[in-house]
């Protein structure tokens, strides 16, 4: 039960945070990066989103795999 809960909260955040990361490229279009895709580090709160849903993604898979087993 705890774990179904924790896997619906990460998901709404995981939705959030991939729903950011998409506004933040789409608007490097508008500042000049439209047509040529080009790789640009990501710095500040672009990494912290970054990185955030990389750790989420695997509590997410680990919770999964630990609501399978039992």
């Amino acid at each position: 039960m705890i774990i179904s809960i924790a896997q619906i909260i990460i998901s709404v955040i995981l939705i959030v945070l991939v729903l950011l990361q998409e506004r933040s490229s789409g608007l490097s279009g508008v500042f000049g990066g439209g047509g040529s895709e080009f790789y640009s580090q990501r710095r500040g709160f672009e990494r912290l989103i970054f990185y955030a849903t990389i750790v989420l993604i695997i509590a997410f898979a680990v919770l999964s795999l630990i609501n399978l087993g039992s």
